[in-house]
């Protein structure tokens, strides 16, 4: 059994922690935009009353803030491994990094939009404004996740 002596034994767990420290940077934008939004921090909220089956405004806030920063975290991780099988496909690089974050925008989005939301008590009229907001602040996530990662990823 060889020592892990090279830089590149390292490669793909330092990766995984640059998505965790680029999600943290995630967060904190996307923290910065939802509150900016009409229905921007209401996603949190929704969720917390999907899993305590209650009305998103009378939803457990603190387990909103719990929910909302466990996937924000986990999700920067889910982007390097997203990261690592489109370099399988594509060489490392912009398309491969621009393949992702498609791929990722598309989880995000859709899992809230076709799985959290309509179990959700929410009003009928307010999951149009929700929905549209939750893929602002997704994207804004992104915004900030990606390019760490993938200049991080270039520099390993």
């Amino acid at each position: 059994m060889e020592p892990l002596s090279t830089h590149g034994d390292f490669v793909v767990p330092l990766r995984f922690v640059l998505g965790l420290v680029a999600a943290g940077l995630g967060l904190a934008v996307m923290d910065a935009v939802m509150p900016r939004l009409p229905e921007g921090e209401t996603a949190p909220l929704v969720a917390s009353g999907v899993l305590t089956r209650t009305h998103p405004d009378e939803a457990p806030r603190r387990l909103a803030t719990v929910v909302h920063y466990v996937a924000g975290l986990l999700t920067g991780p889910l982007f390097v491994w997203l990261l690592l099988v489109t370099e399988g496909f594509f060489e490392p690089g912009i398309v491969a990094t621009a393949a992702a974050d498609l791929a990722l925008f598309v989880l995000m989005v859709g899992f809230f939009a076709v799985v959290v939301l309509p179990r959700s008590a929410v009003e009928p009229y307010r999951v149009g404004t929700i929905r549209r907001d939750w893929a602002a602040s997704a994207a804004a996530y992104l915004l900030a996740v990606v390019p760490v990662v993938h200049a991080g990823s270039t520099l390993l």
